[in-house]
């Protein structure tokens, strides 16, 4: 089906499953990532370095983050916005940038919080967050985007 008609399976607001998914993914992003650099939303902000192990400014309380991993998230966020305007723009979004969050984890998990190659400033709560991010991402565009090819007929 090429048209959104509003009967049609898997779509709402006129966009399909995988774009409001991918849309929503990119606009959490933004927000994490604007949140980031807000006083009082995230804890010790007087502490928050541009990179690296030292900035302790901690988001929520609970993620270590630095201007460089706000900066990050919010381009995150922005290329998911933007890629998500087509049904496989999401899926492409949703697949690579989950597998980039696996990555992230697994570097954060293996330099540890203390190393200066944690240039992101990521502590444990960071990576296993990003673990379970990347692997919902990954599901989400592949489940999301088995109807594709059949939308394109």
């Amino acid at each position: 089906m090429s048209t959104a008609a509003p009967h049609a399976h898997g779509v709402h607001f006129g966009r399909l499953d995988i774009q409001n998914v991918g849309m929503g993914v990119g606009i959490l992003m933004i927000v994490v990532g604007i949140l980031g650099f807000i006083p009082g939303i995230t804890m010790q902000y007087g502490d928050l370095q541009f990179l690296g192990p030292n900035s302790h400014a901690m988001f929520l309380g609970l993620f270590q983050v630095s201007m460089l991993l706000n900066i990050v998230q919010l381009a995150i966020g922005a290329t998911g916005w933007a890629m998500s305007r087509t049904g496989m723009g999401a899926r492409n979004f949703l697949m690579a940038f989950g597998a980039l969050y696996i990555v992230l984890s697994v570097y954060g998990l293996s330099v540890g919080v203390d190393s200066a190659a944690n240039f992101l400033s990521l502590n444990t709560a960071d990576n296993w967050t990003h673990m379970v991010l990347g692997v919902l991402m990954i599901a989400a565009g592949w489940m999301f985007s088995r109807h594709l090819a059949d939308e394109k007929k």
